[in-house]
């Protein structure tokens, strides 16, 4: 049985019409899901009979199993299970007129990243094109405001699973409505991924998720660097922004002793100084969220500040990230430990 948002509008119109309803209706459903980004039991344009029958038909691919919001009702997290037992993470990100989500492209992640819950609960699967949209419009219904914005940084590496995770942009762009340039792709370093993302013709944002500005320190937190070294992986990003005529952002975890001293900041300074792309390099720090499976803590706020300041002091665009949803583990990979050991993220026991 194919799965709500897995079926493909060629599948979908000969469903209906093995059912004996007219042609138009393909076109009414695909326009509720997709541009309306209704869910079937609210498509009023449909007769409720039909969407009954859909439902049972095309059930989504995952069911909820925690849902959590923050304190100020901004950030909601979603702890999904799809097949196999597969457990997944969403969160929705809400701004006055907008709303961004987050989304996981893998359940699990086999990168190994030390400080990353993800990587912490290990590898399971890949997901497909039609689970990565499902968890942006399930999202979309639960949000007041429209959906502009979706980053692929939740659980997972995009480009180790590249053509579902590109199957799923292409929809995002062309069913959904959503502008590519407002599509961001997160990855590690994987650079074959990195080249091939340079080939595609849709032009989305590349986050490199680089967290040091040197190989010695770099392989210590993401070891995917012993394979990939940073100059691969600048070269890499280079060719895709050069493609793309768009800025590249580095991600960067502000871990408290361990890459953040001023030192750090100036070697990192210097080697993005070269990155010669059009829009240059543009770094975005980000207060570790702290996990069970890591030692380390989130640098002080006037660290950040300092780090900053070394790096917009060359020249550097810099942006100090506010994170979002600590009060109900909303980093990726974290709602799935608490959920794992039968606690919620307030520590009591989940329901």
């Amino acid at each position: 049985m194919s799965t709500r948002y897995g079926t493909t509008r060629t599948e979908l119109g000969e469903l209906l019409e093995g059912w004996g309803e007219p042609r138009y209706r393909a076109d009414q459903v695909w326009r509720a899901l997709y541009r309306e980004r209704r869910p079937l039991a609210s498509a009023t344009s449909l007769p409720r009979s039909l969407r009954d029958r859909l439902e049972a038909a095309l059930p989504p691919a995952f069911e909820e199993r925690l849902v959590q919001a923050s304190a100020d009702g901004l950030t909601v997290k979603w702890l999904y299970t799809g097949a196999g037992g597969a457990e997944v993470e969403t969160v929705l990100m809400r701004y006055p007129g907008r709303a961004t989500v987050c989304v996981s492209s893998q359940a699990g992640c086999a990168m190994g990243c030390t400080f990353c819950a993800t990587a912490q609960g290990g590898f399971v699967r890949g997901l497909d094109a039609g689970e990565i949209v499902e968890q942006v419009l399930r999202a979309a219904h639960a949000s007041e405001q429209p959906v502009t914005n979706v980053v692929f940084m939740g659980m997972g590496e995009p480009l180790a699973n590249f053509d579902a995770t590109w199957a799923a942009v292409e929809r995002l762009h062309a069913d959904v409505g959503i502008s590519a340039r407002r599509i961001t792709v997160s990855t590690v370093g994987v650079v074959p991924g990195m080249r091939r993302l340079a080939e595609q013709d849709l032009p989305v944002t590349l986050a490199v998720s680089l967290h040091a500005p040197d190989d010695a320190l770099r392989e210590t937190l993401v070891p995917l660097d012993r394979r990939y070294p940073i100059a691969e992986v600048l070269h890499a990003a280079r060719a895709v922004a050069r493609r793309r005529g768009r800025r590249v952002t580095f991600e960067y975890a502000c871990i408290a002793g361990v890459n953040d001293c001023p030192e750090h900041a100036g070697r990192l300074a210097g080697l993005l100084a070269g990155f010669d792309a059009p829009g240059g390099p543009h770094v975005n720090l980000i207060p570790l969220n702290p996990t069970a499976g890591f030692p380390g803590r989130a640098s002080d706020p006037a660290r950040v500040a300092a780090f900053a300041r070394v790096l917009r002091g060359h020249g550097l665009g810099v942006t100090v990230r506010r994170n979002r949803g600590t009060d109900i583990d909303a980093a990726c990979g974290q709602l799935r430990a608490r959920a794992g050991d039968g606690r919620d993220p307030s520590g009591t026991m989940a329901r």
